[in-house]
């Protein structure tokens, strides 16, 4: 029997399976499917084999990171959670996809990596705390700079600054996008039927961490929270496929353990020296060859900027990106 794929994300929190809308993603659709994969929940995207979240490793050694791509993949392992649609269902499925895509996730990005109050005191802070020495002084922000350049490409504007402006238009957008999603789910427990498909993992991505995560600039949360159908659609998914991040409290979550890892037979106190001790070396290391002293200096300079309960610089699983 060949070995399951691996699916690595980022860690969870704030109930959640994993903060990154694109592990969500994958990880919903995972369930739907019954894909048996071995997922990999941790906090430093360079344990991936793509360097980055979500990514997924199959039997065969190939390496898969856009949520799309991993669920063709799962598809053509017969784990199809669309099996049952209709040519018009997968036609709509396919449009509110792309709508989500245009209309929602430039709201996303900025709400959580633009926003300065919501970047610094849960964005930025959350990776600050859950990567490890050194990434954690310079990752967020590097992860801050690529979610800019995405939000850029999406709004097809290079000039794009943040501002009042900006904001109304993204939450206008996200609205207007949340509001048509309402009115497809109408009072069913699904998108299409009794069965979730792709469409509601990739609602259940998107929506989830607006849902669940503890903002300072709440206005995109309160937007969804008005849509009752649509937060008892998170919740539901929530229950019925992840009930142990559902239930699962702060306190537990900071002493539980990834799964797997190359050092489980080492104990715990010891492995994270081990591991603190190679990825702060080869993380100096790369970060030396790749950016050159200059970049380094800089980094270090921010590093001495930060306030001070920030300085140790990375929820449910993992994860990156793409969330």
């Amino acid at each position: 029997m060949a070995a399951p794929d691996e699916l690595f994300c980022w860690e969870g929190d704030w109930g959640l399976p994993s903060v990154s809308t694109d592990c969500l993603v994958v990880l919903a659709y995972a369930q739907f499917a019954g894909a048996p994969l071995k997922v990999r929940k941790i906090s430093n995207p360079w344990r991936s084999p793509s360097g980055s979240l979500p990514a997924l490793r199959t039997n065969q050694k190939d390496t898969l990171s856009r949520p799309s791509d991993i669920i063709i993949h799962l598809r053509k392992q017969k784990y199809n959670a669309d099996y049952d649609l209709s040519a018009k269902e997968g036609a709509d499925s396919l449009a509110f996809i792309s709508l989500m895509e245009e209309k929602l996730m430039p709201a996303l990005i900025y709400t959580f990596w633009i926003e300065p109050k919501n970047y610094v005191d849960v964005t930025r802070r959350w990776y600050a705390e859950h990567m490890p020495f050194p990434l954690n002084f310079f990752l967020p922000g590097r992860m801050q700079r690529r979610q800019l350049e995405k939000l850029r490409l999406l709004r097809g504007d290079e000039s794009l600054e943040a501002g009042e402006e900006l904001e109304k238009e993204l939450y206008r957008d996200a609205s207007e996008c949340m509001n048509l999603l309402s009115q497809r789910l109408g009072s069913h427990k699904f998108f299409f039927g009794d069965s979730p498909s792709s469409l509601d993992a990739y609602v259940f991505g998107h929506l989830a961490p607006i849902l669940k995560s503890k903002l300072p600039n709440g206005k995109l949360q309160q937007c969804l929270k008005s849509l009752d159908n649509l937060t008892n659609f998170c919740t539901n998914i929530l229950l019925l496929y992840f009930p142990r991040d559902n239930r699962e409290s702060p306190s537990q979550k900071t002493s539980s353990q990834p799964e797997g890892g190359d050092f489980d037979h080492v104990p715990n106190k010891r492995r994270k020296q081990i591991l603190s001790a190679l990825v702060a070396l080869g993380a100096m290391l790369s970060y030396a060859l790749l950016t050159g002293m200059v970049s380094i200096q800089h980094v270090q300079q921010e590093a001495l900027e930060e306030p001070p309960d920030l300085q140790p610089i990375g929820s449910h699983d993992d994860e990156e990106g793409d969330g």
